[in-house]
């Protein structure tokens, strides 16, 4: 009797609540006075790095950084084409994980109301633990939806069982590149604002989905 072989895809997601937020922003300044534009910068940095150590101090903050200052000086052109006079520019980059989201939303309301600060944006992320127990699960749980559609494939023929031959990666089965398939979509400045109840945003992030794709051929008998 001819061999039957079954090949299916299995597939399975989750979605899990972020429980990290990494901020990012950046204090600029510029202006024809090189050292004023320095100290304007600095003064505008030092009460946001006391801010962040005192958050850290109160485990609202997991962790964060800020970079040395950066200047750099150009001469600009108007609409005429003239070379205007030099202007110079500093700037710092702050990055800060936090594990209190209404901590980081107070936080950000306040920063809003400063000039010369630019938020970058608010990456809602998994703890290492929570996401490589999460990839685990899905895994298993896409492998447990092929089995269960060769066996469906198997019984609508006559086959009573299944055997695995082959489980891999989509792609990677017929040998092809599809490249990683199992990803977690990170909600990247994913967030509504909510201003009702008070003058603080009320940030609430998105679920991160966290997938995984397998293709697996088995033997029907």
């Amino acid at each position: 009797m001819t061999e039957l072989i079954i090949t299916v895809r299995g597939e399975s997601e989750a979605r899990v609540a972020a429980e990290t937020a990494v901020a990012t922003l950046v204090v600029a300044m510029d202006g024809h006075d090189r050292a004023a534009v320095v100290e304007q910068a600095a003064a505008l940095v030092d009460p946001i790095r006391s801010e962040l150590a005192a958050r850290a101090e109160a485990r609202a903050i997991e962790e964060w950084s800020a970079q040395q200052i950066s200047v750099w000086s150009d001469r600009p052109w108007n609409e005429r084409g003239t070379q205007l006079p030099l202007v110079h520019h500093a700037s710092v980059a702050l990055t800060a994980t936090f594990t209190d989201f209404a901590a980081l939303s107070e936080w950000l309301s306040t920063l809003a109301e400063r000039s010369g600060v630019q938020v970058g944006g608010v990456e809602w992320q998994l703890t290492p633990a929570t996401r490589l127990q999460t990839e685990r699960d899905v895994a298993t749980d896409a492998v447990a939806v092929a089995v269960h559609r060769a066996t469906a494939y198997a019984e609508a023929i006559g086959k009573s069982t299944v055997e695995a031959l082959e489980i891999a990666d989509v792609g990677l089965l017929v040998g092809g590149d599809a490249g990683p398939q199992r990803e977690s979509r990170m909600a990247r400045a994913a967030m509504t604002m909510d201003a009702g109840g008070g003058t603080l945003a009320d940030f609430r992030p998105e679920a991160i989905v966290v997938s995984a794709a397998v293709e697996a051929r088995f033997r029907a008998s």
